[in-house]
């Protein structure tokens, strides 16, 4: 509790000193207005009718009670439907089902863009993932260096070098690519 030294009593609040400011300023306080107590009803109100039904009860229906009986039979959380019926995968049957990759083994699919002789689907094994990994990482590289090096020396032969990649690449990316293919293929394992 804080206490003024100088009055000995307590200091006003700072709601209080706003209040103080407001007024000296002129702006008075509004404040709602202060509700009246309800007036008591008439004893003509007090033996009101019950309120009328909007709309009269229907008969009860016998296909009605019957399809809520059925729903209520069917209880797909119950154990005995999970006996019955063994789990199927979810699987569009147009599809075919996934290759399980035994042995390390897995399937590319090249294209004409960079297999000169594609396209066509290989089945590699570790040792031909590898390779093909290696020659297409050390192709990528080097395309990236010598992008670097255009971008230094002049930056219009990167431009042009894009240009002539985009339009032309197929013709001398395919043999590189399908050669790099063919070096993987031939890996045994």
């Amino acid at each position: 509790m804080v206490i003024d030294k100088e009055t000995g009593r307590t200091p006003l609040s700072a709601a209080e000193r706003m209040d103080l400011h407001d007024r000296k300023m002129g702006v008075e306080p509004i404040r709602p207005t202060a509700r009246q107590a309800p007036a008591e009803p008439a004893a003509a109100i007090v033996e009101a009718a019950p309120p009328p039904q909007r709309n009269p009860p229907r008969p009860p229906n016998d296909r009605m009670a019957a399809a809520v009986a059925e729903m209520n039979r069917k209880q797909p959380w119950s154990q005995q439907a999970k006996a019955t019926a063994p789990p199927q995968p979810a699987r569009i049957p147009q599809r075919q089902q996934p290759q399980s990759q035994t042995g390390g083994r897995k399937t590319i699919v090249t294209g004409k863009w960079w297999d000169a002789k594609g396209p066509r689907t290989i089945e590699l094994g570790p040792k031909g993932q590898t390779e093909l990994t290696g020659g297409f990482m050390a192709l990528v590289f080097g395309l990236v260096i010598a992008a670097i090096i255009a971008f230094f020396v002049e930056p219009l032969l990167l431009f042009v070098g894009a240009f002539i990649l985009f339009r032309f690449g197929g013709n001398f990316l395919g043999p590189i690519g399908a050669g790099i293919i063919d070096k993987a293929i031939a890996q045994k394992g």
